[in-house]
This record gives structure tokens, sequence and C-alpha cells, in this order.
């Protein structure tokens, strides 16, 4: 125990410090305007040389110090949520393998070494998916990885298309070969590469899945790293979005994510589901305010969303550890009496996910909203933006309902308590971050306020949509079983709306079903069958037939073959005549 109580505070203190020189480092060069490109030359042969490029800026300064902030505190959370795991030390390996892979992603102008994080990524997270052993968790760890697999082979396609600029580093051509064909493909497969990676439509049902990780992992996974990598790829290649088609495309498609989303937990009962069909309610957020073409607001909404989504996660887990191990929450309620601390943290982060005034998530989500009243926008992608956050503040208030309000709806001998000291802490730093966070971000990247100028309705349309929300959710959690029923009335729209649109029945059974078993078809029948027989194998055994005769012929005497053959004669000749 003394061991792994060291890893982990080796770890937490390494990180925590790094995070904070990272951060200071990004405002130092956001205020002088100053980017360095740093080039190791890995290995020189004749005129060969490798050389790995590293991108320092303010942005990836910035993203890698919330990273490392955010890992410090989760992996100090993790010394008592895993405590009773005999291999600590691995799952911590695996979480800093994890962080490392994602540095890689953030500080790489080159395509080839961002491929390097990308797969880190997926590797490492399927590894984490699959910790806690069982079906469940291996069937979860391969949708991710498979779903993943998509976005890197979409790299690899476009690593290829690069070799006809001389140069894989991508920085350098995005805006002098804007407009040429090449680049509009190179641009169209790293859209795809990050819709996987973040769990846009068609690609959502990964996300959900992969809940069945530890959920120290999930508050690392869905808040700063995994999913935030295709929204971060793409504020890098946001040149490319602007002026085609692929920024309409990208915006549809977000849009539909994030309203799926939204609407999905509104019937959802499982703690962590809820918080990860949030989460993805938010990436779409962020991907389609890209695909309008404002991406310092995208990062600035994934930077503040990190803080309170982390938290967010770090309070269910404190439930569902005290909770032994339950996560629907029906079983939960007048969690506020036995854990206030723990649930202080829970509303304030729910409250930053709303967009409640002057916490993180306000400032980053109102000017999003604000700037989207503003901006040339058809009706369908305005009602989306709207409609969507009403829905984000409804299910918020329906899981604080569920959970805080009430009596308690387990067993009267339950071990519910505020006692997990080091839990505790790890919260508490993250939550000062909710609180502060989005201020001081917004201080720093855009020290000029925007000018907006609205009418009345469209300034407090935002506000308003969120109260609706609110009493909403309320109401209809409120009457829970009376909704209950009518959520059975009309049972179709329920599944479907409930089921992320039957989107992880098509990833599952929808390809193994009929593409995989045709596959099998195929490979059995040609691949092990005609091919075979009319390729190598056939080949192997007529050739084989011939050599043998052919040795035979060598190995005997002729004497023996000429009797044979007057035999042969013989035996002709009688059957033709006779």
């Amino acid at each position: 125990m003394l061991k792994s109580l060291s890893i982990c505070l080796i770890s937490f203190l390494v990180l925590f410090m790094s995070a904070i020189v990272s951060v200071v480092l990004g405002f130092y060069f956001i205020s002088y305007d100053l980017v360095y490109f740093i080039e190791w030359e890995v290995l020189s042969l004749n005129s060969g040389a490798i050389v790995m490029t590293f991108l320092f800026d303010w942005m990836s300064l910035i993203f890698m110090g919330f990273v490392m902030f955010i890992s410090s505190l989760v992996i100090f959370y993790s010394e008592e949520y895993m405590g009773g795991d005999l291999n600590i030390n691995r799952f911590i390996m695996l979480v800093l393998m994890f962080v490392l892979s994602m540095m890689f992603l953030i500080i790489s102008p080159n395509l080839i070494s961002i491929l390097l994080g990308w797969d880190g990524l997926g590797l490492v997270s399927y590894l984490l998916v699959i910790y806690y052993q069982n079906v469940k968790s291996y069937n979860a760890g391969m949708l991710t990885a498979l779903s993943n697999r998509i976005g890197d082979v979409a790299l690899l396609l476009a690593i290829a298309w690069m070799l006809n600029f001389g140069s894989w580093n991508y920085i350098y051509y995005l805006e002098s070969s804007k407009g040429s064909l090449p680049m509009m493909i190179i641009g169209a497969l790293v859209v795809l590469a990050a819709m996987t990676k973040s769990a846009q439509i068609p690609f959502s049902s990964w996300l959900p899945a992969a809940m069945a990780a530890p959920t120290p992992v999930s508050a690392l996974v869905h808040s700063s790293t995994l999913v935030t990598a295709g929204v971060y790829l793409l504020i890098r290649f946001n040149n490319l979005l602007t002026g085609n088609y692929l920024g309409s495309f990208l915006l549809l498609f977000a849009g539909l994510t994030m309203f799926m989303a939204g609407l999905g937990a509104n019937f959802e009962f499982d703690l962590k589901k809820i918080i990860a069909l949030s989460t993805l309610s938010q990436l779409g957020l962020m991907m389609s305010i890209l695909a309008m073409g404002f991406p310092s607001l995208a990062f600035f909404h994934l930077l503040t969303h990190a803080l309170f989504k982390a938290l967010l996660f770090m309070c269910a887990g404190a439930i569902i550890h005290n909770m032994k191990d339950s996560q629907d929450i029906r079983f939960m309620g007048g969690l506020v009496v036995h854990m206030p601390l723990t649930s202080s943290c829970f509303n304030l982060s729910n409250l930053a996910l709303c967009g409640m005034p002057f916490l993180a998530g306000f400032y980053s989500k109102d000017l999003i909203l604000e700037v989207v009243s503003l901006s040339y926008l058809n009706l369908f992608s305005f009602i989306l933006y709207f409609f969507s956050t009403g829905l984000t503040v409804c299910y918020s208030f329906r899981l604080v309902y569920y959970s805080m309000s009430g009596e308690f709806n387990s067993l009267s001998l339950h071990p519910l308590n505020d006692e997990g000291w080091v839990m505790l802490r790890g919260m508490l730093g993250l939550s000062i971050m909710a609180v502060m966070g989005g201020s001081m971000l917004s201080w720093v990247l855009f020290p000029t306020p925007s000018m907006i100028c609205l009418p009345l309705i469209l300034k407090t349309l935002a506000l308003s949509v969120s109260i609706i929300g609110a009493w909403v959710g309320y109401e209809l959690a409120k009457f829970a079983l009376n909704y209950d029923l009518q959520t059975l009335r009309y049972y179709l729209f329920t599944s479907f709306a409930g089921s992320m649109w039957f989107l992880p029945f098509i990833s599952t059974y929808g390809v193994s079903n009929w593409p995989l078993k045709t596959g099998g078809y195929v490979f059995k029948s040609f691949d092990q069958g005609w091919s075979e027989y009319c390729g190598a194998q056939g080949l192997y055994s007529v050739f084989s037939f011939w050599s043998r005769l052919n040795q035979g012929w060598q190995n005997n005497d002729l004497k023996t073959y000429l009797i044979g053959f007057v035999l042969w004669v013989i035996v002709l000749l009688v059957l033709v005549f006779f």
C-alpha cells in the first residue's frame, strides 16, 4: 500500500507542478504572441533524417496545462477510489500513458507524430475500458477500439495524401493550399477522423459504452483527453472548414448529435451514462461552433467544459463508491442529507454545465449562444442550438431531483458518508476552478470583449430557454410514476429517443449481422474455397503431381517403363479389338 501511495503522490505532484508551469507559460505566450517550433533530429542516415517537430504556442501550452491539472487531481482521487485494487500501480501507469499520448497529440504539428498520440489514445483507452474484466467491459472496449479505428484509417489516408506537399507538417500548408483538391480531401479525412474520436453521429454509440471503465478514467476521458482530441485537431485544421461544404456538413451532424444526446439523457437512469450523454451534447456544441468558423470559442468551451465535467464525474464516482457500486438514480434520493459536501460539488458542477451566470460554463456557453444569435444561420440549426440548451438544463434538474431531494430510496442500513477526504480534496480542487476558471480564461483569451448587439428577446433567449428547461425537467421528475406510465404509452418514441436513435444497435448488431456474416461467407467460399482451388493450393497440387511423376521417371530404370509401356499398349489393343 505504501508503494502504491507513493506512486500516486509522486504522479500527482509532478503533474500538478508541470500544469502550473505550462499554464503560466501559455499566458506568457499569449501576451507576447509567441510561437516556438522545436525540431529534434532523432536519426540521420546519409541524406535522410528522422525529425520530431514540436509546436509550442499559447493554445498547446494552456491545453497541456489543463490536461495535466485534471489528470493530477484524478490520480490523487484514484488513490482512494481504487484503494481496493491490488494492481493500482498498473492502473496509474495506464493513466500516465494515456496522458502522455494526449501530450504527443497536443504538441505535434506533424500528421505522423499526431498519429502516434492518436493511436496511443485509442490503444490505452481500450485497455482502460476493459480494466474491470467481464463480458460487458470487453464488448464496450471492442466497440470503442473499432469505432476509433475508422478515424485512424482516415488519418493514415490523410498522411498518404500529404505526400503531395513534400512534408507532413500540415501547419505550413493550410493557408497556402486552402482551395486545392488534395487539401480538400485531407480536410474531409481529418473531419471524419475527428468525428469518430469525438463521437459525433453516426459514431456516437461508443461513448456511453466506454462508461464500463473505472470512474476516475471516465473523469479524465470525458473531460480533457480522448473525446476532445477530435475537437482539438479540427481547431488546428479550422482553416479548411470555412467557405466550403465541409463546415455545413459538420454543423448539421454536430447539431444533431447535440440534440440526440440531450434528448436521450432525459430517458436514462444510469448516473454515469447521463453524464456521458451530457459530454456528447457538449462535444456537439463545440463541433458546431467550430464548423461556423469560431475556433477560439470552441477552444474556450473545451477548457471550461473540461473543468466542470471532470468534477461532475468525480462527484458521481464518490456517490457510486458510497452506494456500493449502484449507479441507478432511482435508488438514490436525499443524498444531500448524507453527503452534503459531495452534493454541493455535484450541484455546483451541474449548474456550471447548465450555464448558471458567473460559473465556468456560463462564460463560454452564453458567449457561444450569443454569437450564434448574431451570425447568419438557418432556422433549423438555430432551433437545434437553443432546444438542445433547454434539454441540457432539463436532464440536469431531473438528475438533481432524483438523486438529491426526497427520501433515500435504497437500504435503510447504508454506509453513506463524506469521510473520504482524499476523494474530497481532489473534488474541492476542481470546484474552485469550476467557479473561477471561466472568468479567468475569458480575461486571458478575450482581453478585448466582443461587441455583441442583440435585441432584448434574443439577448435573454439563452436564459429563458434554460429556465423553461429546468422547470420542465423538475416537473417531469416530480411526477415520476405518471411520467414513466406516459413513456410506456409512447413506447416506440421512448425506445427511439432513449437508445440514442438506435445507434448502439446499428453499430453492433447492424455491423455484425449482415456485413460481417456476408464477409464470413465470402471468406469461406472464395478465399478458402475457389480461390484456393484455382489459385495457390490448386497450383501446388498440380505441380506436386507432375513433380512426383518426374521424380519417379528419374529414380527408376528405363526398362521398367518400357515393359510398363508395352503392357499398357497390349491392354489398350485388347480393349479396342476384343
